[in-house]
């Protein structure tokens, strides 16, 4: 609970700030600030996914509803068939991507990835498909901002509360009967396939 407690105040906070600073510093994301942060903050509460799988997941899914969308403003109809036909492909894209994958990548952050895009991005599609290729990056960027921050401030709430789970380091417990738990270092590059559960 103190983990969603101070992950909700820093996106409290962090959501302010970026509506507050988004015109002075030129960003553009008012639109896309809730939708961004709030799905960059499911992400980071996936712990029993690591962080590289989280991350691409959602970068594929964000990629490939970008696509579809390419598709829906140049080959399908602007018309509930043509809307369907993309959203289907969309869908069965990502799950033959995850049987491809074989387990190592899942199908929960694909999807935030293509709701990412699709909730900032829809309505602006549906006033202007022609204008897709700018309008469509000024969507991406901002939601990708957004994200950014709302996965961080999640990250920075588990370590907040849970200092153990400092990437680099992870507890050992003694086999002997004192119970003693000491730290050790692990390598880099294993560092975000650990289980994030930290064992009692």
């Amino acid at each position: 609970m103190r983990q969603s407690v101070v992950a909700g105040l820093l996106l409290a906070a962090a959501t302010g700030l970026l509506i507050l600073l988004s015109d002075p510093l030129g960003l553009d994301v008012e639109q896309y600030a809730l939708v961004g942060l709030a799905i960059g903050a499911a992400l980071g509460l996936m712990t029993d996914i690591s962080v590289w799988d989280r991350l691409a997941g959602f970068g594929i899914g964000l990629v490939a509803v970008w696509v579809a969308y390419g598709l829906r403003a140049g080959y399908l109809p602007d018309s509930p068939g043509g809307r369907a036909v993309a959203l289907v492909g969309l869908v069965a894209l990502l799950v033959l991507v995850v049987w491809l994958a074989a387990g190592r990548l899942h199908l929960a952050p694909m999807l935030l990835g293509a709701a990412a895009l699709a909730g900032g991005y829809e309505l602006t599609f549906i006033d202007a498909p022609p204008r897709f290729l700018e309008e469509s990056w000024v969507a991406l960027t901002g939601v990708l901002l957004a994200a950014a921050i709302g996965f961080a401030c999640t990250v920075l709430a588990a370590t907040l509360i849970r200092p153990d789970r400092l990437p680099g380091r992870h507890r050992d417990r003694d086999d002997g009967d004192g119970g003693e738990e000491t730290e050790a270092e692990v390598p880099f590059d294993e560092m975000f396939h650990r289980d994030q559960e930290v064992r009692p």
